[in-house]
């Protein structure tokens, strides 16, 4: 017998991923506090009017953040790390190419994808 989830499923699953904050970070961060004030270099605001959802590149389902531009940067360093956060929890982090950020300047984000397979 062949597996099934239906896509409404896996797209429920992918709107818990939907955060209001986006951070780009000098470290990984493990926690919202990390990710907030920690490691931040950089954030803005986002908002599900941000994500797409669709079928998965293999499988299944993924919702893409769309790329972000002129995110202030609040603080000097080498970023390596963005993060995904809502007003209580630590959503999604994902690496990016390392950079060097200057306080007082802006950084743009490229887009990035979170996807669920089927079955198997």
């Amino acid at each position: 017998m062949a597996k099934f989830t239906n896509d409404l499923v896996m797209d429920a699953a992918l709107d818990a991923l939907v955060g209001n904050q986006i951070h780009v970070c000098s470290a990984q961060p493990t926690t919202r506090a990390e990710a907030v004030t920690t490691y931040n270099l950089a954030s803005g605001a986002i908002s599900g009017a941000n994500y797409t959802k669709a079928n998965g590149d293999t499988s299944g389902r993924k919702t893409t953040l769309a790329a972000q531009s002129g995110l202030s940067i609040t603080t000097t360093g080498s970023a390596t790390h963005v993060a995904i956060t809502d007003a209580t929890s630590l959503l999604e982090v994902t690496t990016c190419a390392t950079q060097a950020l200057t306080s007082g300047g802006t950084v743009d984000t490229s887009a990035f994808d979170h996807e669920i397979g089927d079955p198997t």
